[in-house]
């Protein structure tokens, strides 16, 4: 297994000193795997998809502006 150092703020740092019955690590590796798995998920979608950089970014706009629509249409209400 490898090994990964990394850096924190001065007040998590702080937080997590206090805290030594914590296995830090094993929360760290946890959090790092499950993130790996959903981008090597996502490499794997878009291996196959047809779709261009237009078509995403046509879709991203239509769904930011549903949701849009859907809270300001709860808003009025």
């Amino acid at each position: 297994m490898a090994n990964m150092t990394l850096a924190i703020s001065d007040d998590v740092y702080e937080i997590v000193k206090s805290h030594k019955e914590v296995r830090w690590s094993e929360i760290a590796r946890r959090a790092i795997e499950d993130y790996a798995k959903k981008l090597a998920l996502l490499d794997a979608l878009l291996e196959k998809s047809e779709l261009t950089e237009e078509d995403i970014t046509e879709l991203d706009e239509k769904v930011k502006k549903g949701i849009y629509e859907h809270y300001k249409r709860m808003k009025n209400a």
